[in-house]
C-alpha cells in the first residue's frame, strides 16, 4: 500500500488515470444516489404525514424498504437482476448498446453520462491540486455537486442530506485553512444563505411569485463555506448570467413555458465548482488584476 501510494505521488499521469478510474466507480454510486435519495425522502415524508395525520397502519400504502444499498440494481422495465458485468461504468452501457439486456428496455444516457463527468472533474481536480489533502477535499466537493446538481434538474430538488453535510465539511475544511481560514469560511455560509434568502423575499414582495428553493439558499452557504464571504459575488453573478441565458434560450428556441421553474442549483454548482479550479484566474479577471 505504502509502495503504491508513494508511485501515485510520484507520477502524476499514473495519479490521474487512477483517479480519473475512481471517478468512474464513484460516478456508478452517484447515479444510485441521484435515483434513489429523492424516492428514500419521498417515502420518509409520506411516513411522516401518515403520523401527524394518525392513519392507520391499514390506511399506509405498502411499505418497500429502500436504501443506498439495497435491494440489489434491476432493471426497472422488467425487473431482472443486473449481473456484476452489466453494471461496468461507461463499458456496460456500450455493450449492451444502452439497452437492458433481458428486455430491451432503453437504458439512460444519464448513466455513462453522469460516469464520464465524475471521472473527468475528478482528472481536473489532479490537475490542479496534485497529491494532497486538497485533493481529497475537492474530489469529494465536486462529486457531491455532480449528484446535486442531476437530482436539481429531474426532481427540482436539492436534498438536505446533501447540502447540510457538504456546508459542515466546508467548515470542518476550514479549521485547517484547506480553502479558507475558519472565520471566511463562517462568514461565507451565513452571507451565502442570506443572500439568496434575501433575494427570494425581495422578488416574492415584488411579485408576489416563489422565485427559487430553500434548498438554494442551504447550496449557496454551503459553497461561502468552502470559499468564503468574498467569493459569493463572483458565484451568483456567474450563475445568474448562465442561469439566465439558459431560461431565455429554452423560452426562445424550445418555447419552454415561462411560468415553470427552471432548477437554479445547477447553475450555483457549476459556479462553485468553477471557483474550487480557477477562482484566482476568475477573480482577478473581475477585478483587472
Amino acid at each position: 500500500m505504502t509502495a503504491l501510494i508513494d508511485a501515485l505521488a510520484a507520477d502524476p499521469l499514473f495519479l490521474g488515470i487512477a483517479t480519473a478510474a475512481l471517478g468512474l466507480l464513484v460516478g456508478s454510486f452517484l447515479n444510485v444516489v441521484i435515483l434513489r435519495l429523492p424516492r428514500m425522502l419521498e417515502a420518509g415524508w409520506q411516513a411522516e404525514a401518515r403520523e401527524l395525520l394518525d392513519l392507520q397502519a391499514a390506511d399506509a400504502p405498502p411499505e418497500r424498504k429502500l436504501s443506498l444499498t439495497s435491494p440489489a440494481s434491476c432493471c426497472p422495465g422488467c425487473g431482472a437482476a443486473i449481473r456484476p458485468w452489466q453494471n461496468i461504468p461507461v463499458l456496460s452501457w456500450l455493450a449492451l448498446r444502452g439497452r437492458c439486456a433481458s428486455c430491451r428496455t432503453a437504458i439512460s444516457i444519464q448513466y455513462p453520462l453522469v460516469e464520464l463527468l465524475s471521472a473527468a472533474v475528478s482528472a481536473v481536480c489532479v490537475w490542479r491540486f496534485g497529491w494532497s489533502l486538497q485533493l481529497a477535499a475537492a474530489l469529494l466537493f465536486s462529486w457531491m455537486l455532480i449528484a446535486l446538481t442531476v437530482i436539481d434538474l429531474r426532481e427540482t430538488l436539492l436534498p438536505d442530506d446533501l447540502t447540510l453535510p457538504l456546508m459542515w465539511i466546508g467548515l470542518a475544511a476550514s479549521t485547517v485553512g484547506l480553502f479558507v481560514g475558519m472565520s471566511a469560511s463562517i462568514w461565507g455560509a451565513i452571507a451565502g444563505y442570506l443572500s439568496l434568502w434575501s433575494i427570494y423575499h425581495l422578488f416574492r414582495i415584488a411579485t408576489g411569485k416563489h422565485g427559487m428553493g430553500y434548498g438554494d439558499f442551504k447550496l449557496m452557504a454551503a459553497l461561502g463555506a468552502w470559499f468564503g464571504a468574498a467569493a459569493l459575488p463572483l458565484m451568483l453573478l456567474l450563475s445568474s448570467l448562465v442561469g439566465a441565458l439558459v431560461g431565455l434560450s429554452l423560452i426562445v428556441f424550445r418555447k419552454h413555458d415561462r411560468n415553470v421553474p427552471i432548477p437554479f442549483g445547477p447553475y450555483l454548482a457549476g459556479a462553485g465548482w468553477l471557483m474550487l479550479i480557477w477562482g484566482d484566474q476568475l477573480s482577478g479577471m473581475v477585478t483587472g488584476r
